[in-house]
């Protein structure tokens, strides 16, 4: 097991004292732009992939980077809460859905409930999906499973869009032009990131070269 007490000494030697005015900035007050809900893949890191600095992003990581529809409840709604605090309280500007490539969550849709028995409360937490499952196999089926791989993680970012517009404080803004929903779909092996075009429901490569 690596000594993580080292990686926070090279932390506060390096990062923090190149850094130091910027942390005594934040330490009162936090003004993120961003909302960013990703999955809690360990190789999925916000941060680093979209080059921000500490502030810059409030963000939400669970199991396939889900977003539970709005109801208000008794319950004590993680995700849920979380939104409401950035969107109401912190005012960003900007949601990102962020999925990406070999997600453990999207695949497990298709795994028959005797392999999931071992984790309930995942395979509960990925009843959110099955709109997405269902939608992937009237659209191309079960012969590929790589096919099938893309299409779900890519659907479930779009899906994930339309579960935020549920959301009565999210639509109003989106509708008046005051907040953007981003969706993404994170390529870990070759570092690409495909943005979602709601015009065309297409996801497209951000940063191509000669572009």
């Amino acid at each position: 097991m690596p000594d993580l007490t080292e990686g926070v000494t090279r932390f506060r030697q390096n990062d923090f004292e190149a850094n130091r005015r910027h942390f005594e900035n934040l330490g009162r007050q936090q003004n993120p732009h961003t909302l960013f809900i990703g999955c809690s893949d360990s190789r999925v890191v916000p941060s680093l992939i979209t080059q921000t600095m500490p502030g810059e992003l409030f963000i939400v990581r669970n199991i396939a980077n889900l977003v539970p529809m709005y109801r208000e409840s008794g319950e004590f709604l993680a995700t849920t809460s979380a939104i409401e605090y950035a969107v109401q309280a912190l005012k960003v500007d900007n949601i990102i859905v962020c999925g990406h490539s070999n997600c453990g969550g999207c695949a497990a849709l298709y795994e028959t409930p005797e392999n999931l028995a071992s984790i309930p409360h995942t395979r509960h937490w990925l009843e959110l999906a099955m709109p997405v499952k269902n939608k992937v196999l009237k659209a191309i089926g079960n012969s590929d499973p790589a096919a099938r791989e893309w299409l779900t993680e890519q659907m479930n970012v779009a899906e994930q869009l339309c579960h935020l517009m549920t959301y009565p404080y999210i639509k109003e803004r989106v509708k008046n032009g005051t907040m953007k929903l981003i969706g993404w779909h994170y390529i870990i092996p070759t570092g690409d990131i495909y943005q979602y075009q709601s015009e065309t429901k297409q996801f497209e490569l951000i940063g191509q070269q000669g572009s």
